[in-house]
């Protein structure tokens, strides 16, 4: 049986600040480094001492610091993935939300969502962002271990478990999973039927112990 635990990292500056995160590489608070804590806590309870874990993280600074407490829990090595990065908004990126939102276009209710400029100079299309999240996905997928931690965003969660479940390309104009910041998503795939499962979608249980 092959197990993920896509844990998105939790509270960073840029939450506290009411600023833009994308790939503004704003730090875990204190309340998000005692929650990166928490999490490794649970992960470890929940992975069999001895069972073959890989651990994966975006390198973003928060993502990384959310990673560095499992890897010293796990004794483990990161591999760092630049394309699990959160959507980057560009110009927007570290300045007020409040700026973001006056210049933000939503994308239209139908029509080409995939493609749609959201009219921030240098911003991610949700093209270009699920491409990349997807191919880092599929070349996880192809490695050889039972236990995988990836650490990544919010944002970045919905086309992580999209390329899990295998959802083609074509469908992910509208698609969203939610998951707060600082939870645990666990999918897996059993070794009889081959079915690829979403056990638990972004579960904060461990930060209320």
């Amino acid at each position: 049986m092959r197990s993920l635990y896509v844990v998105t990292h939790p509270e960073a500056a840029h939450h506290v600040e009411g600023i833009v995160g994308g790939w503004h590489d704003s730090m875990l608070t204190g309340a998000g480094k005692n929650a990166a804590a928490a999490i490794a806590r649970v992960l470890r309870e929940e992975i069999p001492v001895g069972a073959k874990v890989e651990l994966i993280s975006s390198d973003l600074l928060r993502a990384r610091q959310t990673a560095d407490e499992v890897s010293a829990l796990f004794d483990l090595e990161t591999i760092v993935e630049p394309r699990l990065r959160e959507k980057s908004y560009g110009e927007a990126e570290g300045r007020p939300q409040q700026w973001l939102d006056q210049r933000f276009i939503p994308p239209p209710a139908l029509g080409d969502r995939m493609n749609h400029d959201e009219g921030i100079r240098g911003s991610e299309t949700r093209g270009e962002f699920a491409r990349r999240v997807y191919a880092a996905i599929q070349e996880i997928l192809g490695h050889d271990c039972e236990h995988q931690v990836i650490v990544t965003h919010g944002g970045a969660l919905t086309f992580v478990v999209s390329a899990w479940i295998e959802m083609p390309f074509q469908s992910l104009g509208s698609v969203r999973f939610c998951a707060p910041a600082g939870s645990i998503t666990r999918l897996r795939q059993d070794d009889f039927y081959r079915n690829r499962e979403v056990v638990r979608l972004g579960d904060t249980r461990h930060l209320d112990a």
